[in-house]
């Protein structure tokens, strides 16, 4: 297949002295998309990459298979408020998942479906909260991918909007007081009162009086805090207990206050200190027994659960109930007290797969576990807020559509609550998890989903992630299945940056650790080829986001070990990603340019910068979405440019740039194109032709 000739883009001679390192950005003028070359340009990638992609064989059996699949829907563990129940589903013929309420007789009824809301299919719902008594539900949507949350009111009963739209309220969390008559919500200051750029940042916390005005919200928490800050905010059962968290951007650290609303009014709660300047996550429940439950990694990196009296939530009055484990991560729990012997239920991920322990909820004792459907994945643990002695969990694997399972403390049973609603025929696979060793002697897991009985090289995909601390569980993906049936392998690495081991493991891949991330991958690849799973001619590495970056270093520091990539929705310039999208708020994670020994980690790395000329590049599609307001498209939209000046193969480099989607939720007919898409090019690209 003859290719076509790249679209022209104009190099400019900019360079910046940044700290004295001379920093060449050839491609600015890309960050403009009002640009009208930046618009020429980009149409004449559309028109090269539907051309490439039209000769490619086997898109539509993908895109088939993947749709298939996806008919499984999909479903959601319920939500109890006073006597109704909230869940989601997604049958097989809709886009979106609806929001179903259950009332008292048991009689579903769809609440909140987004495709009625807008038959566009561009609105999604991004959030809900019912108020405590099941009467009221507030709910966030946001168009085209932009994550920019409206905030309405409903009235459950009647189905009918009360209040809203309230903007500005991207991320955020809503704690009602009981009643329903008011709520704390957190929102960002308008436009006219903050900097030029930086209008996704300053937050506050409020509350909202139900009829009145938001001229008249009360400000209760934010001011003069710093600029990226996120915060937490919730209510406890009873309505006494306010706890309003605060962390700078994604940093693996908060600060933490509390408030007991009897003795203080809500519109002005005497916030006692928690923990403050302290490295260390931490969250409060605060029990039905009147004790106090702290979730920390405080000297527990793993995590652990502490127990003290509400009037003394410091550190220092903290004891032990459930001490971090050696192997185990510490990730959900939930309290059963309808019981003669109140018990805690416990969710951990042992090298990422879920299991669920029973504990002395007085003692915390080990007492027995919560039998689980196989190894895979738990998704919360959920009960009622009033207590009972029942608990719900969400479950998947990578043969398993979202389930609810039922757990009931009473007869130590696990049942199927419900399943997701769509009968699909789902392919045999087999998934080992293996080990593997990084460049500096780190021992590294990995998932490797296979055909049963595969044998010798074939085509691979190898998957990661790496940061965040956010952890690589097993699923169900449709885009899996269907290129494991094909005959292909499908790996994925649980890198360091992940939370797969804890925070340590997260903090291992942040900062100046990053290059450990890649390392990690590096030795996957290489470990994927030396047991024969596959050769270099024949391994694809993906990833999007934080795993756009990831395989954006990947290429440019091994390009002889990767036939090809796929690169969705990338970070890639690293010297300037925090003047773009929500970039400020993740320097805690990477560092900043404006630092000099930060900006040192950053550039050495930074994939943009790393391109070079003459040199044989992967096979590389860029998939980038115009309506993201995480991860600006410009970054793809630079490197892409810079590969295509650069290659010295006749391996394509092409960009995919789809508009009103954004980062994160989308219709599935669109995941089903995005997929299709990408697994044809992987597939031509590495030599899957069944």
């Amino acid at each position: 297949m003859t290719r076509q000739p790249y679209p022209p883009a104009s190099r400019d001679e900019l360079v910046e002295d940044l700290h004295g390192t001379p920093v060449p950005d050839p491609y600015r003028w890309l960050e403009d998309p009002d640009d009208p070359a930046a618009k020429t340009w980009l149409a004449e990638e559309e028109a090269l990459f539907a051309a490439e992609m039209g000769g490619l064989p086997g898109r539509e059996a993908f895109k088939a298979r993947i749709a298939e699949l996806l008919r499984s829907g999909s479903i959601g563990a319920p939500v109890w408020r006073g006597e109704r129940g909230f869940f989601m589903r997604r049958t097989p013929e809709q886009e979106h998942a609806v929001l179903y309420t259950v009332a008292p007789d048991g009689t579903e009824r769809a609440l909140l479906d987004p495709m009625a809301l807008d038959p566009t299919g561009l609105t999604t719902l991004d959030s809900w909260q019912p108020d405590k008594e099941g009467r009221l539900l507030a709910y966030q949507i946001s168009v085209g991918g932009d994550e920019e949350s409206s905030l309405y009111l409903i009235d459950v009963v009647l189905g009918e909007r009360i209040e809203g739209p309230i903007d500005r309220c991207r991320y955020s969390p809503v704690a009602w007081l009981p009643g329903g008559e008011a709520f704390y919500y957190v929102r960002r200051l308008p436009a006219t009162e903050v900097p030029d750029g930086e209008e996704q940042f300053h937050r506050r916390v409020y509350l909202h009086r139900i009829g009145t005005s938001t001229e008249e919200d009360v400000l209760i928490f934010g001011d003069g805090m710093e600029k990226t800050n996120y915060y937490g905010v919730a209510v406890s059962r009873d309505g006494r207990w306010l706890q309003i968290s605060a962390s700078r951007g994604t940093a693996p650290r908060n600060d933490l206050w509390v408030a007991d609303l009897v003795a203080s009014s809500p519109e002005s709660p005497e916030l006692v200190v928690v923990q403050e300047d302290v490295d260390a996550q931490s969250a409060v429940h605060f029990g039905r027994d009147g004790r106090l439950y702290v979730f920390t990694d405080r000297d527990a990196p793993r995590g652990r659960i502490c127990v003290t009296d509400p009037s003394t939530p410091q550190f220092e009055h903290w004891r032990d109930l459930i001490p971090q484990d050696p192997e185990a991560v510490l990730s959900d729990f939930a309290i059963l007290d309808d019981l003669d012997r109140p018990v805690m239920l416990v969710g951990w991920t042992r090298h990422a797969i879920s299991e669920i322990s029973v504990h002395d909820l007085v003692t915390g004792e080990r007492v027995g576990e919560v039998p689980t459907p196989g190894l895979g994945t738990i998704g919360g643990i959920s009960e009622r807020p009033e207590g009972g002695h029942e608990a719900w969990f969400g479950y998947t694997d990578n043969t398993t559509p979202p389930t609810i399972q039922r757990y009931d403390a009473r007869t130590g049973e696990t049942t199927l609550w419900a399943s997701s609603p769509g009968a699909v025929e789902v392919p045999a696979v087999e998934t080992e998890q293996v080990t593997y060793r990084s460049a500096d002697g780190s021992e590294v897991h990995m998932l490797v989903i296979s055909k049963p009985g595969a044998e010798g090289p074939r085509p691979t995909i190898l998957y990661g992630y790496g940061g965040f601390g956010i952890s690589m569980t097993p699923g169900y993906s449709a885009s899996i299945l269907s290129w494991v049936e094909a005959g292909g392998a499908y790996a994925i690495a649980q890198l360091r940056g992940g939370g797969e081991q804890g925070e340590e493991w997260h903090r291992a891949g942040m900062l100046a650790n990053k290059q450990n991330v890649y390392d990690d991958l590096h030795a996957a690849a290489e470990h994927l080829i030396a047991t024969g799973v596959t050769t270099t001619s024949r391994l694809a590495i993906s990833g999007g986001s934080n795993g756009g970056l990831l395989v954006g270093a990947a290429l440019t520091q091994r390009p002889d070990l990767y036939a090809a990539v796929v690169c969705s929705a990338p970070l890639l310039d690293m010297v300037r990603y925090e003047l773009f999208g929500l970039g400020a708020t993740w320097n805690v994670e990477y560092g900043s340019a404006e630092k000099p020994d930060e900006f040192a980690w950053l550039y050495a790395y930074s994939p943009y910068h790393r391109v070079r000329e003459g040199v044989s590049y992967p096979a590389t599609l860029f998939t980038v979405f115009q309506s993201d307001t995480r991860v600006h498209p410009l970054h793809a939209w630079k490197m892409c440019a810079a590969l295509q000046h650069a290659q010295s193969s006749d391996r394509p480099i092409l960009l995919r740039n789809e508009t009103e989607v954004g980062h994160g939720a989308r219709a599935v007919s669109k995941t089903v194109e995005l997929a299709a898409d990408q697994l044809t090019f992987l597939a031509h690209h590495t030599g899957l032709t069944s």
